[in-house]
């Protein structure tokens, strides 16, 4: 039975509450109402194929629909479709554990959550009790970057707090140090790798050296400030910080919820870095946005503190879907696809030739910079023309492209299964808009 466009609308108006969205936005134009992926594209009730550009915010890495994941979910329904971890256990959660412990250095336990701010959330409360299980419990604070974005329950705002979106809860948000955000495209030292000596460093250097003894951990997202405008920082950054943080016994937590599973061209970005995070956050790309599912994978020296004798040092933290079966059965197709189907190696080729296709962007008029990631490609503008991101936003849609600009940076970050030709196409497009635009 086909859809009422118009009268869906009517009832998303009086009812649905959009996440991240201005009510203007949903009270103007009429927006797409989505009815169908497949592959690289969402499709609208008029049969309307958007490219979508930013995987759904950044997480379908496989595209939509992919059938090995869709059958993976239907098997998975014939046997069990959800069961609590405490005190019980079932087969694809401890499958999941096993094979995600794997791929990350060192012996790990991996907690489950739902989503990347419960991920988040979980590993400040892991650091936290850590240092209270090891007598320690001054060591209460934490550090992050400026402009990050860890997500928006109140610990995760905290490290992440960004004015814009969160100034009504700052009475519940916990002070944290807050260290200069590094990005060489936008170098406020004015210098460039490899040989900068890193003065983007200076500020993370004197929290630690200052405040190690109180500190907790040092939370960051590797290579990348996603919220914050796609921000891309230097390997020798983040492995600085990995040995700042091993030499003042801090512990180091890597949020690799949006750059995790082969966005930056290694399956996690703190491999190029050669760092082993005490604790690693997944998400998104975990289950490569079929089902909702993150986790925390914590290294075992931490874990080991966790116990009940003599004293009770139970983590008495958990949430009900918790390694939901079905979202398992997801996370472990996707992983076996991303093996046979080589997705990482092809995100970083594919990373190559978006990174060809994005240079030329810098000599356009009003852009102010340029930067890349593996596929994550971003333009940032002057800010002359107010409103120009929204234009160019706009603009892309009519052409069947769909992106979403953080404040004056308009980015790509498609799914990693992207045809070259659709990559270097879209980028043209982003090209012409802005020349025109």
């Amino acid at each position: 039975m086909p859809i009422d466009a118009d009268a869906c609308r009517a009832l998303d108006r009086r009812h649905l509450w959009h996440p991240f969205t201005r009510r203007s936005a949903v009270d103007g134009e009429p927006f797409p109402v989505i009815t169908r992926g497949e592959g690289c594209y969402l499709y609208d009730t008029d049969g309307t194929r958007y490219l979508d550009a930013i995987a759904s915010w950044w997480c379908c890495n496989l595209g939509h629909g992919h059938p090995r994941l869709m059958e993976a979910i239907r098997r998975q329904t014939r046997e069990l479709d959800h069961s609590i971890l405490g005190n019980l256990s079932h087969p694809r959660a401890v499958e999941l554990a096993t094979e995600l412990a794997g791929l990350l250095p060192g012996e790990r336990h991996i907690l489950f959550a739902g989503d990347g701010a419960s991920a988040v959330e979980a590993a400040l409360k892991i650091a936290l009790q850590y240092w209270h299980n090891v007598g320690q419990p001054q060591r209460c604070r934490f550090a992050s970057l400026a402009g990050a974005y860890h997500g928006d329950t109140l610990g995760a705002l905290s490290v992440g707090y960004v004015e814009q979106f969160h100034a009504p809860f700052a009475p519940l948000v916990q002070p944290v140090f807050r260290a200069d955000s590094p990005c060489c495209e936008r170098c406020a030292w004015n210098r460039q790798p490899p040989d900068c000596g890193l003065p983007c460093f200076e500020s993370m250097q004197r929290i630690v050296d200052e405040h190690g003894p109180e500190l907790a951990a040092v939370i960051v997202e590797p290579l990348c400030q996603g919220a914050a405008g796609m921000r891309i920082y230097p390997h020798a950054w983040l492995r600085r910080l990995a040995d700042l943080c091993a030499a003042r016994d801090v512990l180091l937590i890597a949020d690799e919820i949006a750059v995790g599973f082969g966005r930056t061209g290694t399956l996690f970005a703190f491999e190029q870095a050669a760092v082993a995070p005490d604790i690693v956050c997944l998400g998104k790309g975990l289950s490569a946005g079929c089902l909702p599912i993150s986790a925390a994978a914590v290294a075992d020296r931490l874990y080991a503190t966790f116990s009940d004798k003599p004293a009770d040092r139970t983590f008495y933290h958990g949430h009900t879907f918790a390694g939901n079966p079905l979202a398992c059965a997801a996370a472990l197709e996707m992983l076996r696809v991303y093996r046979e189907d080589g997705i990482v190696q092809e995100a970083a080729r594919k990373g190559r030739l978006l990174a060809e296709r994005m240079a030329p962007l810098r000599e356009l008029p009003g852009v102010a910079a340029v930067r890349w990631l593996g596929l994550i490609g971003a333009v940032e503008l002057d800010g002359a023309v107010p409103g120009r991101a929204q234009q160019v936003q706009a603009r892309l849609r009519r052409q069947g492209i769909l992106l979403r600009p953080l404040g004056e940076v308009v980015y790509l970050m498609p799914p990693l299964v992207i045809p070259d030709d659709v990559l270097g196409k879209t980028v043209a497009c982003l090209y012409d808009s802005l020349r025109h635009g």
